[in-house]
Order: C-alpha cells, then structure tokens, then sequence
C-alpha cells in the first residue's frame, strides 16, 4: 500500500507528530491522526489517568489538550462490523473505532455522567483483543464530499447511546492541569465539530 505521508508509522510515532503534504488527503482506514475540536482547538487526548469511581466508570480519561506535540492525542482509525482495510476511504454515515495509539484502548461512551459538566462520560475502554458496541461512532459531515477528508468539519455520533463527541473549556485542576473536558451530548452544535489534522494517511481506495 503506497503511504501518503512522507515518513513510516514507526518514526511517526517515535517522533510523535508528522503531517502528509499531498493534498488533497483523504481519512482512511488505518490512519494515524490527531482529532482537532473547531470551537476549542484542542486535540482529543487519552492517558492513563483514570475517571472517578461511583458517578464515574473509573475507566481511562479522554479529554482535551491544547499540546498538539503530545503522542498520547494519535488514534488509529479502524472499521467497526464490517472489515475495513487500510486505506479504505470512509464515506459519510459510516461506522468506525478509534483506536488510542500509545494505550491501545479505544474511544467509548456510555450512561455514565462526566465529572465536570454533569453530561455523558466519553473515556477509554478495553484493548485489542476486546471491544464492544460501546466504541462504535457514526462519521458525519454537512457539506457534499463524498468521503471523509483531512481538515474537514466532522461530528462523532455515539452508536449506543445517539449523544455527539463533545469538548468544552471548562477545565480540569489536578492532576490533569490545562485539559478540558471532552463528553457527549444529545443535541449537535457549535461544541461537536471535530477535524483530522496531523498524522499519517494512506491513499485512499473505495471497497
């Protein structure tokens, strides 16, 4: 398969960020990216810092972080039921996973209520060998393209529970300084737009 991107995964991840020049550049399958929110400019983020147990899951946090050199904000995009190979273009409305690069978990929402604004709890989850519905999210775009491109706005549409990946401003203190929150919300708007910016992509093929 012929790389977009000037560099291999492996150095990209060992030097934590890199950017594909050929434009335009298309999200596919087994993309490595980092996920820009439009409002806030923040990058969808994961570590092992884990949620409060009781009104939280206590599973892995997900949030935002301003840093766009951080490796811990790469997510590697994966098929949901139907295989998806790499570099399979993805269309509007289909159903994908994101992958944490660095943990291995993957982007997963549930009924549990976020710590700061009382809305849905978006974290980590599970490993390679197990996931589950509750990773799966809807990619969904307002213009006409026909596929999903870099730079674009998009919105993550939680399968499970019908609630769009969110950020906000309000931030954490200790012991996650300067991050904010990311969760989920019922209705879309300005706060559930998302962009694919840095990473490596591979050229795109339609299955």
């Amino acid at each position: 398969m012929k790389m977009i991107a000037i560099v291999s995964l492996a150095a990209c991840l060992a030097a934590v960020s890199c950017v594909a020049k050929t434009n335009p550049v298309m999200v596919t399958c087994g993309s490595l990216i980092k996920l820009e929110h439009t409002k806030t400019g923040h990058y969808l983020h994961s570590h092992e810092v884990a949620y409060g147990a009781g009104r939280g899951s206590g599973q892995q946090s997900v949030t935002g972080f301003p840093e766009k050199d951080s490796g811990s904000s790469l997510w590697i995009v994966r098929g949901s039921r139907e295989r998806c190979d790499q570099g399979t273009l993805i269309e509007n409305g289909a159903v994908i996973k994101l992958q944490h690069a660095a943990t291995r978990k993957w982007l997963h929402s549930h009924q549990f209520y976020s710590p700061l604004s009382n809305q849905q709890e978006v974290s980590c989850f599970g490993s390679d060998q197990d996931s589950d519905t509750g990773d799966e999210w809807e990619v969904q775009w307002d213009d006409k393209a026909n596929h999903w491109e870099r730079d674009a706005s998009v919105r993550l549409l939680h399968k499970d529970t019908n609630a769009y990946l969110a950020n906000h401003n309000v931030q954490y203190q200790r012991p996650i300084p300067g991050h904010t929150e990311v969760h989920a919300l019922k209705s879309k708007g300005a706060t559930t737009t998302w962009k694919a910016g840095e990473g490596v992509y591979f050229a795109g093929e339609q299955n």
